[in-house]
């Protein structure tokens, strides 16, 4: 008997897990992605390879993406030769990529013209989380195609919620997140720098802020994985891409006419200094400080 058809664009550091669990889970899984060295990893763990959004298989009940930004997700949705101006009804279209609400809104309204359905579906819970399907999914769309897509969520993650029927407001909680990620992940930074300053070992500042109330899941994860290794080009989220979720986070505000004081001064910070760290973890934002502090005091 022929296992359901799955299509999945996006192979990289996140898609990639995803899509295997997929497959762990039963389903035929069609992968897309422009590095083709993606594809070959994929066809090795026995994904079917050498499509494009325009060519996946009709008969797939469901296609999902994962790709790192707003213009990417964009394109593949809504180029000529993108997934909805060459999708069938019936057909469900679920992004998990982080973007902003208002092009969820663009994707769903051209989706829904054609008779597809779609749901905007960020994820949190990082490589790590992929790799262990337990990531959170935060869904945005109408109630009924959430519960259609619950079966298939179960399989790559572990906590689901339904934000809303508007498309873009999984990803205004996904923004929300990723800015107190942000901003939690500079005080890691300074805090630290501090500790540098006045040589203090960082394994006693974290001993000791870990049972105050300084304490936060980015300190646990952004010193244990990187900082105390003094490794950061493993990390699973880097600081383009926690810059890039920033912005869309101002954005997002803006058009509700708000303000987001210390996000925007992180914003302006992360520009004038991301340079050579851009594809290191976030938590890189540490050496930010510290090689500022070596060169002053030279």
């Amino acid at each position: 008997m022929e296992t359901e058809k799955i299509g999945f664009l996006g192979l990289g550091n996140m898609g990639l897990p995803m899509a295997r669990n997929f497959m762990e889970a039963g389903y035929t899984v069609y992968g897309v992605d422009v590095n083709k060295k993606s594809e070959e990893r994929f066809s090795k763990l026995g994904g079917k390879v050498g499509y494009a959004a325009a060519t996946l298989p009709s008969d797939a009940s469901i296609i999902f993406t994962s790709l790192p930004t707003p213009q990417i997700v964009e394109h593949v949705y809504l180029d000529p030769d993108g997934l909805i101006e060459n999708a069938v009804a019936p057909l469900t279209l679920i992004d998990l990529s982080t973007i902003s609400p208002d092009l969820n809104q663009k994707v769903a309204k051209a989706a829904h013209e054609k008779g597809i359905q779609y749901l905007g579906a960020p994820v949190s819970g990082s490589v790590s989380g992929a790799e262990a399907a337990t990531l959170s999914i935060m869904v945005g769309g109408e109630k009924e195609v959430y519960n259609f897509a619950l079966p298939y969520f179960k399989a790559i993650g572990k906590r689901f919620f339904h934000v809303g029927e508007d498309h873009g407001s999984g990803t205004i909680v996904k923004l929300i997140n990723n800015l107190m990620l942000g901003i939690h992940t500079q005080a890691v930074a300074e805090a630290l720098s501090i500790a540098d300053q006045a040589g203090i070992e960082h394994d006693v500042v974290y001993e000791i802020v870990d049972l105050c109330t300084g304490q936060s899941s980015a300190f646990t994860r952004n010193y244990k994985n990187f900082i105390a290794q003094d490794e950061y080009y493993k990390g699973a989220f880097t600081t383009a891409l926690l810059l890039k979720d920033l912005k869309l986070a101002k954005h997002t505000t803006d058009t509700f006419g708000g303000e987001l004081p210390i996000g925007e001064t992180l914003i302006k910070y992360l520009e004038e200094n991301i340079g050579r760290y851009a594809d290191q973890d976030m938590s890189s934002t540490y050496l930010m400080l510290a090689n500022q502090d070596k060169k002053i005091s030279q």
